[in-house]
């Protein structure tokens, strides 16, 4: 594939993509050209509910026509079988489904992403004898996806900014505990001004090359490939089962999941279209309905992790749809929930299905319900509806609307009670920069 920048000349080098994490100048790398991949979407063979080999044996063969000559070991396979020993799951419900994506080790969505990029930049370093600094921001899962996807490594050291208070105690905990080459830091701002601070950092030349820096964000190219493969994996699984493309409902913050279900949509994936779901943060849907696109400050809600006022990745969106408005439209739909619309579908389906929700998915099921309803979709066209958190992972939200308190998996129950360590800065960049500086001298 082809990869390209506002500010210079495409390249072909997908290593040199996920090395640098954004382009020269600070901004977004953008996808050229995606290889037709229907003849491989066009299957019976493919379970609801894959183990980690089935599920890598198909993504390999999707890496293999995609990425022949760039994978940094072996084979794709391998890379993929050091990333995952989990899988996604297609959960029915009714003629819709539930896409579980939160059975990794930090139980978020972001588990695929995040170690496919860290098993990939860790053979890249290994095979190049080179070292690299990670510098990411959060808003709740992505830091702790990431810090425990290199947890250990001796070839990339990960520095997480999070913003003061306004992610869950669990999220913090997951993210301020592993310590090692993970070092976290706690932003006195929005999640906004530490996603500002990072691309300012990447826009100082001299910084990024003193340092080596790298990004695990979803600007990072390395960490939509993979989640694209889920969208392929699903679409085709269900296709076979229902015989019809199926819709897909995003919870979406920074827009990067989105993103990747738009670029399976370019390489031929079956899919009916596709729906934004935003909490009251809802830059996106406001531009859906009105032509405009107008970032403003973000405001907290219940689903915090989607709490972004300037979404990274929606030009990348546009860019992928030809920048066209009329375009975009025509494939996606935005809704925006309110936190008391999110609290109803939580208890909801805690009373009628004994099923519990992380607040995100909540807002995600609600959209997908709203959208049928207003454009009268039949119910032989299923939707499926990305699961992008274990409810665990928000105790006091998930009881406060079901009464109910959500069991946790041991990968979250062990990280309750131990200490966890960040340091602390305003919302500067230039103070970024001396800490880090600092911290590599």
């Amino acid at each position: 594939m082809k990869y390209c920048w506002s500010g210079g000349e495409s390249t072909r080098d997908f290593a040199e993509v996920l090395r640098l994490g954004s382009a020269p100048d600070g901004g977004l790398y953008y996808i050229e050209d995606i290889p037709d991949l229907s003849d491989l979407l066009i299957r019976d063979d493919l379970p609801l509910s894959p183990d980690s080999s089935q599920y890598n044996a198909f993504a390999a063969e999707i890496l293999e026509r995609l990425l022949p000559g760039d994978v940094p070991g072996d084979s794709w396979q391998e890379i993929l079988d050091r990333a995952y020993d989990f899988s996604p799951v297609l959960r029915p419900f009714g003629s819709d489904y539930l896409l579980e994506l939160f059975h990794g080790p930090s139980c978020a969505f972001k588990d695929f992403g995040a170690r496919f990029l860290a098993a990939f930049l860790q053979a890249d370093c290994e095979r190049r004898g080179e070292k690299l600094l990670i510098l990411t921001a959060t808003s709740g899962d992505t830091g702790s996806a990431v810090g425990q996807a290199f947890a250990g490594s001796t070839s990339v050291e990960v520095i997480i900014l999070f913003p003061k208070g306004r992610i869950s105690r669990l999220q913090e905990k997951q993210l301020t505990t592993i310590g090692g080459n993970v070092h976290a830091i706690e932003v006195t701002g929005s999640f906004d001004d530490c996603q500002r601070m990072v691309k300012e950092s990447f826009a100082d030349s001299r910084l990024r090359s003193d340092l080596n820096l790298s990004s695990a964000n979803s600007i990072n190219l390395g960490r939509l490939l993979p989640q694209m493969l889920y969208y392929l994996y699903s679409s085709a699984a269900v296709t076979s089962v229902s015989g019809e493309p199926p819709l897909f409902c995003v919870p979406s913050g920074n827009f990067g999941n989105l993103t990747a279900g738009v670029m399976g949509y370019k390489a031929g994936m079956p899919v009916a279209g596709f729906i934004a779901a935003t909490n009251r943060n809802d830059v996106v849907p406001a531009y859906l309905h009105g032509g405009e696109f107008k970032p403003r400050a973000s405001v907290e809600t219940i689903s915090n992790a989607m709490d972004v006022g300037n979404p990274s990745n929606f030009p990348r969106l546009l860019h992928l749809l030809g920048d066209d408005y009329h375009t975009v439209c025509t494939q996606v739909s935005g809704y925006s929930l309110s936190d008391d619309r999110t609290r109803e579908i939580m208890k909801e389906y805690s009373e009628r299905m004994n099923y519990l929700l992380c607040p995100h998915t909540a807002v995600g099921l609600a959209a997908a319900e709203q959208h049928r309803d207003a454009q009268r979709i039949p119910d032989s066209v299923p939707c499926i509806t990305l699961g992008t958190a274990h409810p665990a992972k928000f105790p006091e939200v998930v009881e406060e609307a079901t009464g109910r308190i959500p069991e946790p998996p041991s990968q979250l129950a062990r990280v309750v009670d131990l200490p966890g360590h960040a340091d602390s800065m305003g919302p500067d960049s230039r103070e970024l920069a001396a800490w880090l500086r600092e911290r590599g001298s």
